[in-house]
């Protein structure tokens, strides 16, 4: 045998520290020496001492990490091959096979409840590698199999995240997805719920297995705070899931939030990882991932996952996918489907967007303007509007709803056209004006048709003139009228014409007489007549006949209708919208404005009076003298009893009005007694000024004002955020300055009853930020609100839902708001006084107005988050204010709070004096800190409990955080690398030291 067989365990702990050690001749050594034992219980503690020295160490030392590693392989080294079915009757207990792997399980096992975090750590780690390392197909005892699972259980609830993390990757290889019972799977779910660590939540997603049961917790996922919780999601989803194992709402779901997500990584893993897996699934069919998608209803998450296949594809893949285009460049009418209209579009679109590169390009995959013009014609004339028995029939209903979805798509199409073509742009022009003045088009076409008109015809005026002669067209269409017939000039033709008959039977008996009689001079006059009076009737006759057939004409006849009504509404707003603001409003606005536009609004059909207040809204915006004559009646709108929606809209509308045209706008409108909102007494109190309103009467401001308070406490939640979204734009945009308007705005985000509206939460949240940091006049009004909605919380009776709301929460967003280091453009002069200061003011004046009362603990919490101005007068006043506050104070925590305060701004005087007598330095390292501190906190301004210190040091993945030092120069490598050979850990110092102790 040479040396390295008889190598002693000593040794094989030292060498097995250094990487460069070959693991597999230091197991082979080893086991060699110990199967040549026969009493290995010596071996066993010697073993286990050495071990020791590792499992001590917290912190990953890569001297450590090799020692795990050694260990684990050696153990394993002794797991006995599978038995085959023959041998499993005569097969032995596992502790007989390999009593080594047994005793360390036992060992480690034994140790898991150590104090040590340390060696619970090492245990679950040294657990987790050795099920790891053992083969696929490894059996382990029953007995054995339940004492890892119940103390790894134990274990996934420790109070480090390290511990949890390794118990719950040691746990992998125990769960049993077919069982829905299964301890591991439970506990994995509980972790993926309820885990504050982000790490933790990331271990269980890459070794949870799939199943019915654990999908929909995966899933979930994908919406974790943490972004690399819902990179991994993602990966898993994509590398384990089936796209037919998720529903088609999982799967847009999918997509809609990782294509929109903010990270530019997890955008990349749907679009690198699981775009590709599901296709790949698919057999590289888009069209039929399309239709898992459910095209009709997620259009728009269908062209964002298009969009994003087509960017990873070249020039010949995308020419080689395209749609099925006959020789025309165009899908055959027959083979249209939902799917293959929208990839035709995105590809076409897609291409466009490429510029000039793309041209040669998309002659390829569309035809010329007056070819799809005419296929557009064709194909929207099979298309119409249903009727109530067509509607009731589910099948007939589904295939109209398909033809319109792809009519629609068709219609967009017209934005890729190359319409600089003369003669192509004229036919596209006339088929959508055609198109629009069929009373057959269904009304859901409309708005899209007006809009693709409008997008081509580039002038305003010209726009006007064409939608108005549309429009005249669709209310008085020219019809056929037949004239009555003339009843008197028939009766008078009917006695000529039986009056020739008398006279012809009268010639013709006179003639047989005359030829009986042998006359024939005779006769043959009679005959002549005879001939005169049959020419005569014939001429009757046809008289008679030219006055039977009816007179047909083309008249214009005007129809009123609510369909025509709100068909030609909407072409105006379509039309309003699209015109330049800055354009006057003309006669032929004017026209529309008095024949149809102001009718409709007392129309009694619902939704043309929405779209008539629609119109009028958007009319008013171009004329502020139109908006003079107007906003009574928009306000009568809003403030009756009319349906929810078209309250929305004139609210709208006014909102708008007063965004562009100031509260000056008022002081020019005529008063009325219905323009004004009765106001309810309790909120006489809520009533906020408007900053530019000069000359408007204050009781007109004041009214609109209250009725937009008012709706801030209506139950109708589409009401209520439509107004909140209002005033955010008018704080926002300076129109109005109100700390109460502020307070209502902030009260109603933290309430519970808004809980489900995530618009109105999302609006709010992103309105907070963007208005505090705006200027030092917005945080000036955020202090201003910051002592009214403390006390409406805490006021609050137990029935109202504001008494669920955390009060700590709302003081933190508060502060952070107006922290001054948050100011997009913070101020350089250090000497001025910044808003905290007044803030931290009022907090002492009003704890010392009740210094017993249970609020004075949460302003004392806050005053130590505020950030002070250097001036030494405002420091003065703190002291003073604090050190009598001090003395009323009785509560110990606060009392405590309050003399540290005052403490830290006595130290900072006096360092500021020692700074004023000696020279300046170039580096201000505190006003640094602070300017870190406060973008630190400031990104916790959202809603929800901000976490404590103890808390925020659990969430990190490594106990033992170094704190962060500032780096003025970045050292070399060669330095780095010998400053990480310092920190190295070796225990070969302590193994020896314990040896010559011993």
């Amino acid at each position: 045998m040479t040396a390295d067989n008889e190598m002693s365990i000593k040794e094989a702990f030292q060498r097995a520290q250094k990487s460069h050690n070959n693991k597999a001749k230091l197991v082979a050594s080893l086991k060699s020496r110990y199967n040549k034992l026969e009493d290995k219980t010596m071996f066993h503690e010697e073993f286990v001492h050495y071990l020791k020295y590792a499992m001590i160490v917290y912190k990953r030392e890569p001297a450590v990490e090799n020692v795990i590693e050694f260990v684990a392989k050696f153990s394993t080294s002794f797991q006995s091959p599978p038995k085959t079915e023959e041998e499993e009757e005569e097969e032995e207990d596992d502790e007989d096979d390999h009593p080594f792997l047994s005793f360390i399980f036992n060992f480690l096992l034994e140790s898991h409840k150590a104090n040590s975090h340390a060696v619970r750590f090492r245990v679950c780690q040294l657990i987790n590698k050795l099920l790891g390392s053992m083969a696929e197909n490894a059996q382990i005892d029953d007995d054995l199999f339940d004492r890892i699972h119940q103390a790894m259980l134990v274990r996934v609830t420790d109070k480090f995240p390290n511990v949890r993390i390794q118990a719950a990757l040691a746990m992998a290889r125990l769960q049993q997805p077919s069982d829905p019972d299964c301890p591991t799977i439970s506990a994995y779910i509980l972790i993926l719920e309820n885990d504050t660590n982000a790490e933790v939540r990331r271990a269980v997603l890459s070794c949870i297995a799939m199943s019915p049961q654990t999908l929909p917790k995966v899933f979930k996922r994908t919406r974790d705070i943490k972004e690399n919780v819902r990179k991994l999601a993602y990966q898993v989803l994509a590398d384990k899931v089936h796209i037919k194992a998720l529903t088609i709402a999982q799967r847009v779901g999918l997509l809609q939030h990782g294509l929109h997500d903010t990270s530019e990584a997890i955008r990349e893993v749907v679009c690198s990882r699981l775009l590709p897996a599901w296709l790949l699934l698919l057999d590289g069919n888009i069209i039929e991932l399309l239709h898992r998608l459910d095209v009709e209803n997620c259009a728009e998450t269908a062209m964002e996952t298009l969009k994003a296949l087509f960017k990873g594809m070249s020039t010949e893949e995308l020419l080689q996918n395209r749609a099925q285009l006959d020789n025309r460049k165009l899908i055959p009418v027959d083979s249209l489907t939902c799917e293959n209209v929208v990839y035709w579009r995105v590809l076409c679109e897609f291409i466009k967007g490429k510029g000039n590169d793309g041209d040669e390009m998309l002659e390829q995959v569309l035809p010329d303007a007056a070819t799809y013009a005419e296929y557009l014609r064709s194909y929207l004339k099979t298309v119409t509007d249903m009727s109530e028995e067509q509607r009731a029939d589910y099948t007939q209903l589904e295939m109209g709803m398909t033809k319109e979805f792809i009519s629609q798509q068709l219609i967009h199409l017209i934005e890729s056209l190359d319409t600089n073509e003369e003669g192509g742009r004229k036919r596209v022009l006339a088929v959508l004006q055609e198109m629009l003045t069929l009373p057959q088009t269904p009304s859901s076409l409309v708005c899209l048709l007006t809009e693709k008109l409008l997008l081509i015809i580039l002038d305003d005026q010209r726009r006007v003139q064409t939608v108005a002669e549309i429009i005249s067209d669709v209310m008085e269409p020219i019809t056929e009228v037949s004239q009555p017939v003339d009843e008197n000039k028939s009766r008078r033709q009917q006695v000529q014409l039986a009056e020739v008959k008398v006279r012809i039977m009268e010639a013709k008996e006179a003639l047989e007489n005359c030829i009986a009689a042998q006359d024939f001079s005779q006769a043959a006059e009679l005959k002549e007549s005879i001939t005169k009076l049959e020419d005569s009737r014939n001429q009757i006759l046809q008289e008679i006949s030219e006055s039977n057939q009816p007179v047909i004409k083309e008249v214009r006849t005007e129809k009123n209708d609510p369909e025509t009504l709100l068909r030609c509404l909407t072409m105006c707003a379509e039309l309003l919208k699209k015109m330049n603001i800055k354009t006057p409003i003309g006669p032929t606005i004017s026209a529309l404005m008095s024949s149809l536009i102001l009718p409709s609004i007392a129309n009694p059909y619902p939704a043309v009076r929405n779209m008539a207040v629609v119109c009028l809204g958007t009319c008013t915006l171009h004329s502020k003298e139109l908006a003079k004559t107007h906003m009574v009646l928009l306000l009568q709108v809003v403030i009756g009893l009319d349906y929810v929606k078209i309250r929305i809209s004139a609210l709208r509308s006014i909102i708008d009005l007063l965004l562009l045209f100031g509260f000056q706008l008022l002081s020019e409108t005529a008063s009325s007694p219905t323009a004004q909102p009765n106001q309810s007494p309790e909120r006489q109190e809520d009533d906020a000024a408007a900053e530019d309103k000069g000359d408007v009467p204050e009781d007109t401001a004041q009214s609109i004002l209250v009725m937009l308070s008012e709706f801030l406490d209506s139950e109708v939640s589409d009401l209520r955020t439509e107004t909140a979204e209002g005033l955010a734009k008018l704080m926002y945009t300076g129109r109005i300055s109100s700390a109460k308007m502020l307070s209502r705005l902030v009260l109603l985000w933290y309430n519970p009853i808004t809980e489900d509206d995530t618009h109105l939460r999302h609006c709010l949240g992103v309105f907070f930020q963007l208005y505090a940091r705006e200027s030092r006049s917005h945080q000036e009004v955020v202090e201003e609100s910051f002592l009214p909605t403390i006390r409406t919380l805490l006021e609050a009776p137990a029935t109202s839902p504001l008494a669920e709301v955390d009060v700590n929460n709302v003081v933190e967003l508060l502060v952070e708001l107006t922290r001054p280091s948050a100011l997009i453009k913070p101020s350089t002069n250090i000497e001025v006084r910044i808003v905290h200061d007044f803030l931290a003011v009022r907090m002492c004046g009003e704890m010392l107005k009740d210094p017993t009362a249970p609020e004075v603990r949460l302003y004392a919490k806050a005053l130590s988050n505020l950030e002070f101005s250097r001036d030494d007068a405002v420091k003065e006043d703190l002291q003073s204010l604090l050190q009598q506050l001090v003395q009323v104070v009785k509560d110990h925590i606060c009392l405590r709070a309050l003399e540290k305060m005052l403490q830290q701004l006595t130290d900072s005087k006096e360092q500021t004096e020692l700074l004023s007598a000696s020279p300046p330095q170039p580096l201000d390292v505190n006003a640094d800190v602070f300017v870190c501190t406060g973008q630190r906190k400031a990104s916790t301004a959202k809603g929800g409990r901000k976490p404590s210190r103890k808390a925020e040091s659990s969430e990190e993945s490594d106990g033992e955080n170094v704190p962060e030092t500032v780096s003025v120069v970045r050292p070399s490598r060669r330095a780095k690398t010998a400053a990480l050979e310092k920190t190295k850990l070796d225990l070969n110092p302590l193994i020896n030291q314990e040896a010559n102790v011993s």
